[in-house]
C-alpha cells in the first residue's frame, strides 16, 4: 500500500466538507451533551470542539511561517495550549458551533493565500516533526474526520469516507511498519483482500483480518478490535500511541 501525496487543493477541499458534516452533527446535540464525556479519556465533548478549532488556528499559524518565512510556532507553548482547550471546554453549544466555523473560515481563507511556492517550505508540528506545508490540509482533515468519532455522538470509523479510510491506513501502517516498539502483526484487509505487516518481524505469528474501516479504528486507537478476527485466536497487542 503506497502512501499519498498530498494535494492541498483536494485535501482542504475534503476538510471543509468533513467540517460541515462534524458541525451539522454538533448542531444536534443537546445543549447539556457538551459536557458529557467524550471518548478520549479525560475529556468532554467540549474539550474536543475547544481543540478542534484551536487546531484550525494553530495550522494557520503554520500556514503564516510557509507564507513569510518568518518562524510561527503552532502553538505558542504546552501551557497555552493547554489551558485555551481547559477554558473553551464550558462553552455553550452555541458557541462551540460559532468558534468552529470561525475558525475554520480562518484556515481555509490562510490556505487561499498560500502561494504554490510555499507548500514547500518546511514547517514543524508541535510534535517535533518537520512536514511540507502541503501537508497541513490533509492533518486539519485527519483532525476533523477522527475527532468527529471521538465525539462519540453516533459517527463511527465505519462511516469515514472510503478514500480516506484508504489512504489514513497505508499512513498508519507507513508508521509502524519496521517499528521495534510494535508486536509483529500481519494486517488483512477484507475489503481488497490485501495485506501488510507491522512490528519488525517479517513473518509474524498473528494475522489480524477484517474490513478497512475496523482495522483503522484498532490502529489509530479507536476500538480495540471489535469486527477483526485474530489467527490465532488470541488477544490483539496494544499498539503504541500516534504521534
Amino acid at each position: 500500500m503506497s502512501v499519498q501525496r498530498p494535494d492541498p487543493a483536494r485535501d482542504a477541499a475534503a476538510a471543509r466538507e468533513a467540517t460541515e458534516q462534524l458541525l451539522e452533527s454538533v448542531a444536534a446535540l443537546t445543549p447539556s451533551a457538551v459536557a458529557e464525556p467524550s471518548q478520549l479519556p479525560g475529556w468532554t465533548r467540549g474539550h474536543l470542539l475547544a481543540h478542534l478549532a484551536r487546531n484550525a488556528d494553530s495550522y494557520v499559524n503554520l500556514l503564516t511561517w510557509a507564507r513569510t518565512g518568518e518562524e510561527t510556532p503552532q502553538y505558542a507553548d504546552q501551557e497555552s495550549r493547554d489551558k485555551d482547550i481547559e477554558d473553551g471546554a464550558g462553552r455553550p453549544l452555541s458557541e462551540h458551533l460559532d468558534e468552529l466555523r470561525i475558525s475554520a473560515d480562518r484556515l481555509a481563507y490562510a490556505v487561499e493565500q498560500t502561494p504554490p511556492q510555499a507548500w514547500a517550505a518546511q514547517v514543524v508540528m508541535r510534535s517535533g516533526r518537520v512536514i511540507a506545508a502541503a501537508e497541513i490540509p490533509y492533518r486539519r482533515l485527519i483532525e476533523v474526520l477522527l475527532h468527529h468519532v471521538d465525539l462519540g455522538i453516533g459517527y463511527t470509523c465505519a462511516d469515514l469516507p472510503a478514500d480516506f479510510a484508504v489512504r489514513e491506513l497505508a499512513n498508519v501502517i507507513d508508521g509502524l511498519s519496521g517499528h521495534e516498539g510494535v508486536a509483529a502483526v500481519r494486517l488483512h484487509d477484507t475489503d481488497s483482500g490485501e495485506k501488510w505487516t507491522i512490528g519488525a518481524a517479517n513473518e509474524p505469528d498473528l494475522t489480524v483480518s477484517g474490513p478497512r474501516t475496523a482495522l483503522l479504528a484498532w490502529v489509530t486507537g479507536r476500538s480495540k478490535g471489535e469486527g477483526l478476527t485474530p489467527v490465532p485466536a488470541l488477544p490483539l497487542p496494544v499498539l503504541p500511541p500516534l504521534g
